[in-house]
């Protein structure tokens, strides 16, 4: 099964969108033009084949076992978003770094493959009046390959169980890290993100780029693939959930022993107001 996600409106190709079969729990990622290739449907005599594009509705396509389903061009229509005002009337105080803040990592590696994602919640543990997001930051490590790209994700904390769910960073974000073994922070003002006062995900999505494709079939095992974050002890609560294709997501509850939490190694500067 091949095809292309493009906006319904101007016809561009929209690249990095998650494409997943409901029933098989099989998943791909379109490339940075907008292609994707994937298995048809094995099981069952028609499945929905899911298109999740950053920005976009959710679409779903009916697809049916033995039908011919090549150069499918699957087209989504795009949110209007209304960026949320800061009220100017409070007195800005500066801005703060939340999140993680060693330097010094815990022992492990946090790694994906493309489609999937870590995101750790930017907790306003101070209950601060907060403004707009000025950067977000990731400890790479240096393993793997630190330099690939990586998509930037940014959530409220609104879904089942204050899960990330709706997306406050709606246009799409790919960076490279200069190199890893420490962090690398992105400059996120061009967006105006307004930080929710109780707090919000920031999240590393692993992508694939050039005319390379990655699908992926959940029940089989994979090889690591670009860069690799690297875990904090900090915590004694669990503030990390990962995502798959196909899965959602889920929320991590490892520990060291000591009662401190397994998290991303995740921080954000926010303006704060009193």
């Amino acid at each position: 099964m091949t095809g292309r996600v493009v906006d319904s409106k101007t016809k561009e190709p929209i690249p990095f969108s998650s494409i997943g079969l409901k029933e098989e729990q099989t998943g791909a990622l379109t490339n940075e033009y907008g292609f994707f290739q994937m298995a048809s449907p094995e099981k069952n005599a028609q499945d929905s084949l899911i298109v999740q594009a950053l920005g976009y509705r959710r679409k779903a396509v009916l697809v049916k076992r033995g039908t011919k389903l090549e150069d499918m061009i699957v087209e989504v229509e795009k949110i209007n978003i209304v960026l949320k005002s800061v009220d100017i009337t409070a007195k800005k105080v500066g801005s703060k770094d939340m999140g993680s803040n060693s330097n010094n990592p815990g022992e492990g590696m946090i790694q994906g493959m493309p489609g999937s994602q870590y995101a750790f919640f930017v907790k306003n543990e101070k209950g601060k009046k907060l403004g707009m997001i000025r950067t977000v930051s990731f400890y790479i490590g240096e393993h793997g390959f630190p330099k690939e790209p990586f998509r930037v994700r940014i959530y409220k904390n609104d879904g089942d169980y204050n899960a990330p769910n709706t997306d406050l960073l709606t246009e799409n974000v790919v960076v490279s890290a200069p190199g890893g073994g420490s962090w690398f922070t992105i400059d996120m003002t061009p967006y105006n993100i307004v930080a929710p006062d109780e707090g919000f995900f920031v999240a590393m999505e692993w992508i694939v780029s050039g005319d390379k494709f990655y699908t992926a079939n959940f029940m089989d095992n994979y090889t690591p693939y670009g860069q690799i974050m690297k875990p904090t002890f900090e915590f004694k609560e669990s503030r990390t959930w990962t995502y798959t294709m196909g899965k959602g997501w889920s929320l991590i509850t490892m520990s060291n022993g000591t009662g401190l939490r397994y998290n991303a190694m995740i921080k954000a500067e926010v303006d704060v107001y009193k």
